[in-house]
């Protein structure tokens, strides 16, 4: 097996599936990933989410840097974060709020159980 992987883009079908309904606070949004690597504990790859807005709880690390779109992350508190092309940013375990894309959100991530 070879230490170096081509790089992975957005092409082709990806995997889609949407959030859990009991999620989705509004609009209808669709998720397709496009993985690199799925194993020992690390997922990473290309993500891409429609509009809409959903209640999301993380027990992983994550961190991820928006490709292209706009979307608005929402803590437990109630702080906003608006995220548009270029912006990077991680995800501790225990984070709990809402992800809502404004605009077709695509981003990179990096996954840590």
């Amino acid at each position: 097996m070879s230490s170096f992987f081509q790089p992975v883009t957005p092409e082709g079908a990806g995997e889609t599936e949407r959030p859990a309904a009991e999620k989705v606070l509004s609009g209808d949004p669709v998720f397709t990933t496009w993985n690199l690597e799925e194993r020992d504990g690390l997922y990473c790859g290309i993500w891409r989410a429609t509009p809409g807005k959903w209640r999301i709880s993380y027990d992983e690390w994550e961190y991820c840097r928006i490709l292209s779109g706009h979307s608005v992350l929402t803590d437990a508190d109630g702080n906003k974060i608006t995220l548009r092309a270029g912006d990077s940013f991680m995800l501790r375990p225990g984070f709990s709020g809402t992800w809502e894309v404004i605009e077709t959100t695509t981003k990179d991530y990096v996954i840590r159980l």
